[in-house]
């Protein structure tokens, strides 16, 4: 079960600017998931209507979630918490004088509950703050519904699972092959979800993923993980193993929500040429991975590459002093 919130199908498009630099027949398609609504626009309000149908279900009256100040997840639940007539209550990494806008002002704009923690807790201790919200709503006759950054758990896969059919009807449809699926990772449940539709759905192509924080060694375990769940959750049996697993570091960069200037130049670049404008956190930073992985050969076998939009386009205004338009 699931609700509807999305605006689905996000259309599939091969913008001619971003295709005008590859050679030897290569081709960049792009799934346009930034468009599955506004203000719930991006990747997570499709494993949130899997995750919404169940709280509805048990009655919940609060979602409690997590992320960082400019969590594009949070922003969604949020929204989605409002549209459906319940609370929300945010547990948001960072300092509220840091920034006032984007993702945070729309969070602050419908007047969501906030509750701010360092990043030493976030890393050891999220879980327990959350829990510990939830206690007190219960101890007051409410019932909280704690959702995990990212909507990434077992059911959260489940949205990306429908993804790819979705993809695949819509590839054959247009009579179009695709050998590589590319996306960023920052809490592995979208592409956790896509490589079990790859199986599910029986996709001849690979998927790979570029992860804007953390290491390719431990995302590798945190999907094989969910895998795993989603499996047991709904007794399936899943071949994946962890070396169908394809993730390629070294394009954090700076770190997670920081920008190098090479990462900001090429946003603009995409912008101008494609009318595309992606996010400096988890797009950006894939992008820009993917397109130099294109450069020095490593992904020199495939030839039709889908790149999934994950939307992110409210993280863009915090940096507007980072650019340069001179």
């Amino acid at each position: 079960p699931k609700i509807t919130a999305a605006l689905l199908p996000t259309p599939i498009e091969k913008p001619a600017g971003l295709n005008s630099h590859l050679t030897g027949g290569r081709k960049i398609f792009i799934k346009r998931d930034d468009l599955t609504g506004n203000e719930l626009s991006g990747n997570k309000i499709r494993k949130l209507e899997f995750l919404a149908a169940e709280l509805l279900e048990q009655g919940a009256d609060t979602l409690i979630t997590c992320g960082g100040i400019q969590s594009n997840h949070c922003r969604a639940t949020a929204f989605l918490a409002r549209k459906l007539g319940l609370n929300v209550h945010l547990v948001l990494r960072g300092n509220p004088t840091d920034s006032q806008s984007g993702n945070l002002f729309l969070n602050q704009l419908i007047k969501a509950e906030i509750t701010w923690i360092t990043p030493e807790q976030y890393s050891n201790s999220r879980l327990n703050i959350m829990q510990r919200i939830a206690d007190g709503l219960k101890s007051r006759g409410h019932k909280g519904y704690i959702i995990p950054s990212g909507a990434s758990n077992a059911l959260g896969c489940m949205g990306y699972v429908n993804a790819m059919q979705e993809i695949k009807g819509q590839l054959a449809a247009i009579n179009q092959p695709i050998d590589l699926i590319v996306t960023a990772i920052g809490s592995g449940g979208t592409y956790a979800g896509l490589l079990l539709g790859k199986f599910l759905y029986e996709l001849d192509c690979d998927v790979v993923g570029f992860n804007v924080c953390g290491d390719a060694v431990s995302f590798q375990t945190d999907v094989f993980d969910l895998i795993q769940d989603f499996g047991t959750r709904f007794k399936l049996d899943i071949k994946i193993q962890k070396n169908d697993i394809k993730i390629v570091d070294g394009y954090v960069g700076r770190g997670y929500a920081q920008s190098r200037p090479e990462e900001l130049v090429l946003l603009q670049k995409i912008a101008i040429e494609n009318g595309i404008v992606l996010d400096p956190v988890y797009t950006g930073k894939a992008m820009f991975g993917l397109l130099n992985e294109i450069k020095n050969g490593a992904l020199a076998k495939y030839r039709n590459i889908l790149f999934i939009h994950t939307g992110g386009l409210f993280g863009l205004f915090p940096k507007e002093n980072e650019f340069n338009f001179s």
